[in-house]
């Protein structure tokens, strides 16, 4: 069986589709990721990458659709730098019809059993429906999607019609990572959140826990871009003045512009988050949903920075469920963080969404579940 994978072109969206796609190959399955330019990186999982319109850039053509199409909607992501999920998916739909002949084109070409999708790509919908194949919905956290994905096939219409696809269909199942105590809206059926973060491996020295409480900090993959240092700086203006080591995986972040940092506080480039929370009592994150996943799935508590996008989803998410705190960068300080490490209620609702997590059922368990809809 051939089962294909498409997602939009960032690590936070193809990332999460990896732990399925290697369950897939590991019951015997042939599996490929297809994406935009911009998602080479997930060929370092092994898996095989089939290009989509090279030459095509995603945010470009949002921005474009914006320009051109909906000025109304695109002033309304600017203004919320694009957390307004409302007007942002019919931007994105209109990417996915750019991109529609040709993911037709590579699925016909391919011919896959089976098409796993991420909610921002329902252009693979629409090629399973022209193969006449089922196609799964993968969400990637704590956003619900049902009505995000009716404004997007909504918007691609006319690009369905175009291929013959007069009534919109929708996926044949949706596969969620939320912990069902966190996911509000229940649908589809739950999976694991087993994170994949790179290749690489932990510097050795972090391995096991530091002699007073370690904190893992991160700002993600799209967030330094867009917001600079302002959260970083006031997260480690803090941190010198509470009794913990901070690890800053912040990437290709440049923090030479602050100046020398306070002795608890060390940086270091891409470390694979997952495997840092194992050593760390807390975790300070902008708000990716698998990078709150991740402290979830580590049962320890986190103190959650939105900026924009569906990070303050998951920052309601976690504060709401109370296994972290939620803030904005003017209210971080010593005691926010001497809180988040103290805290024994976050402690203790952390853990049981840990338990809780790890009672979800696996990538595997829900790969062979999967592949019964292929007949």
């Amino acid at each position: 069986m051939r089962v294909l994978f498409a997602g939009a072109p960032g690590i936070g969206h193809l990332f999460p589709l990896v732990p399925l796609a290697r369950a897939m190959r590991g019951l015997g399955h042939e599996v490929a990721v297809a994406s935009m330019d911009g998602g080479e990186a997930v060929a370092a999982a092994g898996l095989p990458y089939l290009p989509i319109a090279p030459g095509v850039d995603w945010r470009q053509e949002i921005r474009e659709a914006g320009r051109t199409r909906r000025p109304e909607l695109m002033r309304r992501v600017v203004e919320s730098n694009s957390a307004d999920r409302e007007a942002f998916v019919p931007l994105a739909a209109h990417v996915n019809s750019r991109v529609a002949d040709a993911v037709v084109e590579l699925a016909a070409g391919w011919r896959p059993d089976l098409v796993v999708h991420e909610y921002l790509f329902p252009v693979g919908l629409l090629a399973a429906a022209r193969l006449g194949v089922p196609a799964v919905q993968h969400d990637l956290g704590f956003v619900r999607t049902p009505k995000l994905r009716a404004l997007m096939l909504a918007e691609m219409a006319d690009t369905f019609a175009r291929h013959g696809i007069d009534r919109l269909p929708e996926p044949a199942e949706t596969v969620d990572l939320a912990p069902p105590s966190m996911a509000g809206e229940r649908y589809g059926c739950s999976m694991r959140p087993a994170a994949y973060n790179g290749e690489a491996e932990l510097p050795a020295h972090l391995t096991v826990p530091a002699d007073r409480p370690r904190v893992a900090v991160t700002l993600g993959t799209v967030p330094p871009k867009t917001d600079g240092l302002t959260r970083i700086e006031r997260v480690i203006a803090a941190a010198a003045e509470v009794d913990a080591e901070f690890v800053l995986a912040t990437g290709e972040l440049e923090l030479g512009t602050l100046g020398p940092l306070p002795d608890n506080v060390r940086p270091y480039g891409w470390i694979p988050w997952r495997a840092l929370l194992d050593t760390c009592a807390a975790a300070i994150h902008h708000g990716g949903s698998g990078t709150a996943l991740s402290a979830l799935d580590a049962g320890i508590p986190q103190l959650v920075l939105p900026d924009g996008s569906d990070r303050f989803v998951t920052a309601d998410a976690v504060r709401d469920r109370g296994a972290g705190l939620a803030a904005g960068a003017e209210e971080i300080g010593p005691a926010l963080l001497d809180r988040l490490l103290t805290d024994a209620a976050l402690a203790g609702a952390a853990r049981e969404v840990g338990a809780e997590i790890a009672a979800m059922p696996s990538p595997t368990e829900v790969a062979r579940h999967l592949t019964g809809l292929a007949g």
